[in-house]
């Protein structure tokens, strides 16, 4: 559809998006990470630094996941992964542009983040033989990426997007979860599944706001 034709413009009666876990979660912790963002922000420390610092910890979940170290991987993501909170926060406490060069780094690297990751779980599954974790690990992948695709493509098109089952959050919470259980395959099944049905659900949201 047309960017530019009145279905793309009038979606002010469009169907908007639910309350995500990411929103519950900002709410709750604002109190924690309020204090922390105005002191690096005394300091002009740049939110570009923070993110680049989340997708390098990245590298170090992987590893820990390629050495087999799947409880070990779940507390690093634990601690570290919410981190990726503060870039955000920062940003907008120093009064950067939410749509400037700093959001796009962010966005792009969230992905890279991810494709990291799984990576990690791809190398392992290699190294077990064990093809059909593999093909799992793909779909879980492909599925994470696809889900990110669809809001930002959606959101550049003037539709709201913010929808579904597993966004962000509540797949790094899934993989946490059963990371801390040592079933990383089911961490990985559910994801797979569930990346793809988010994915539907954005789909459907987007074009019942283009009926409008």
């Amino acid at each position: 559809m047309d960017q530019n034709s009145p279905n793309a413009t009038a979606n002010s009666s469009a169907p908007t998006h639910s309350v995500t876990l990411t929103d519950i979660l900002r709410a709750r912790t604002h109190f924690i990470i309020d204090p922390i963002v105005t002191f690096l922000a005394r300091y002009r420390l740049s939110p570009d630094i923070l993110t680049v610092a989340g997708v390098l910890a990245h590298f170090f979940f992987a590893w820990l996941v390629t050495k087999g170290q799947m409880q070990w991987a779940a507390v690093a993501i634990f601690f570290i992964a919410p981190l990726d909170a503060f870039d955000g926060a920062l940003a907008r406490k120093l009064g950067r542009k939410q749509h400037g060069f700093g959001a796009f780094l962010d966005s792009t690297l969230d992905r890279l983040a991810e494709i990291v990751l799984f990576g990690g779980f791809i190398i392992y599954y290699v190294w077990q033989g064990n093809t059909m974790m593999l093909g799992v690990s793909y779909l879980a992948i492909t599925g994470s990426i696809m889900v990110s695709y669809a809001r930002a493509r959606a959101e550049a098109l003037g539709f709201s997007c913010k929808v579904g089952l597993l966004s962000r959050v509540e797949r790094y919470a899934v993989m946490t979860f059963f990371l801390v259980l040592n079933l990383p395959h089911i961490a990985l099944i559910i994801l797979a599944v569930f990346t793809y049905i988010t994915l539907g659900q954005r789909m459907y949201h987007v074009w019942r706001q283009a009926q409008y």
